[in-house]
């Protein structure tokens, strides 16, 4: 029996879409915090229900029905993640424990095995932490053992993009890794690195952090040039704990074992550690079995709608917040499309309020029934200022954006 998604699509009415996700259903609240976490469809929520109340069993060991038959429904999320990315080969997908964990296994299993004394990588200070601790972490790892790489930071534009005239002023001889998110967590940027092509050295690796973009605008790691990308289950409609790492298949031998132990793709003999294939190689102990089986579902919920769908449901949201909040006195906006004229929006725009702080005015939102995220964004760059950002989602409507909008002005009447 196919799931309840499958017969609604972008263009069914709000209200059947709001009925899909039980969250949604059962409050009156304007959630506004998608760039968080997405809410959960009852798919999701039912497959992992069923996964603990039916033939529990772990994967990838037991020879009787109940585990191989698990072994083989997580091999077919693979493929069918595989595809939804647009990588070529499911080897290429890597179930990690979320976003955090697949770029640090990015960090360890690839710059502690291939960088030496003198190379650099290119990163945004202003990009999640998750794209920049990291490479700070491994940088002091690898000084311990004397080797010195060097982190050179690119700009951030006023559209919240990665800024491709500083980084190829930056690019040099001795660079070995090129790191940027795709949709950018607070700016609502999107980076593609397009205008590049060709222009840096094929060694150069390419990142991108699509932590933001998976599930919310199409993706596709192929077309991107992308060495290694990275994705968060939770912000697209899947389950907290379980991340995707893209690695193409170019990189693969530059890999060394990520989490060596049970179930991993090592094994040893009297030289010590031999590495296995890929995607075992990066992968260790029982998967987060629920949480896999929880995203192949989030696929399908999220194919039912069609993701450029989702993506130009998005767009219009967004133009329609920024003409809302656009004439309210003592607003200020936060780089992104807002500040570039005919610039494109993906669902996320960040401001300030004159007159009180991010936090009080996330505070009085949510008393009124908006939930929006305020504070620093986990963006470690010093110098960035508390701000509310809203982000929305395929179940967001027109008129709750109207009524926020509305909220806002009035808040900014009683506070300027």
């Amino acid at each position: 029996m196919r799931p309840p998604a499958a017969r609604l699509s972008a263009l069914s009415p709000p209200a059947a879409i709001r009925k899909l996700f039980p969250a949604l259903a059962e409050s009156t609240d304007v959630y506004l915090d998608s760039a968080a976490t997405t809410q959960k469809p009852l798919p999701v929520i039912e497959t992992i229900h069923r996964y603990h109340s039916s033939r529990t069993a772990n994967a990838g060991r037991g020879t009787y029905p109940w585990a191989t038959s698990l072994t083989t429904r997580l091999a077919r999320v693979r493929e069918r993640t595989a595809t939804f990315i647009g990588a070529a080969h499911a080897d290429e997908v890597v179930f990690t424990g979320g976003a955090t964990a697949a770029l640090n296994a990015v960090a360890l299993s690839w710059g502690l095995a291939v960088l030496e004394d003198g190379d650099e990588i290119l990163y945004s200070p202003s990009d999640h932490a998750s794209n920049v601790h990291p490479w700070h972490h491994l940088r002091g790892l690898l000084a311990r053992f004397g080797r010195r790489i060097t982190l050179v930071p690119y700009r951030t534009t006023e559209a919240g993009q990665a800024d491709t005239a500083d980084i190829m002023a930056k690019v040099g001889p001795r660079t070995r890794l090129l790191t940027t998110s795709h949709l950018h967590h607070v700016y609502g940027g999107l980076t593609t690195l397009e205008e590049l092509r060709g222009q840096l050295d094929p060694r150069i690796l390419l990142c991108f952090d699509c932590s933001q973009s998976g599930g919310h605008l199409p993706v596709d790691v192929a077309e991107l040039n992308a060495d290694f990308a990275i994705f968060a289950a939770h912000k697209m409609f899947g389950a907290p704990g379980t991340g995707i790492l893209y690695c193409r298949r170019r990189v693969h031998d530059q890999l060394v074992p990520f989490l060596p132990g049970g179930n991993s793709g090592v094994r040893l003999d009297a030289t010590g550690l031999v590495p296995d294939a890929m995607p075992a190689l990066l992968e260790g102990g029982t998967h987060n079995i629920p949480g896999i089986l929880a995203l192949g579902s989030a696929l399908e919920v999220l194919e039912s709608f069609d993701v450029a769908a989702i993506a130009a449901h998005s767009r219009a949201l967004t133009e329609r917040l920024i003409d809302g909040l656009r004439p309210i006195h003592g607003l200020e906006f936060l780089r992104g499309p807002a500040r570039v004229p005919g610039a494109a929006g993906y669902g996320i725009v960040s401001f300030t309020l004159d007159g009180i702080t991010a936090t009080d005015l996330g505070f009085v939102l949510g008393e009124l029934g908006f939930l929006v995220r305020t504070g620093l964004h986990c963006t470690p760059a010093a110098g960035n200022d508390d701000s509310v950002r809203v982000s929305t989602h395929i179940y967001n409507t027109a008129d709750e954006i109207d009524r926020f909008t509305q909220c806002v002005m009035t808040i900014a009447e009683e506070v300027t």
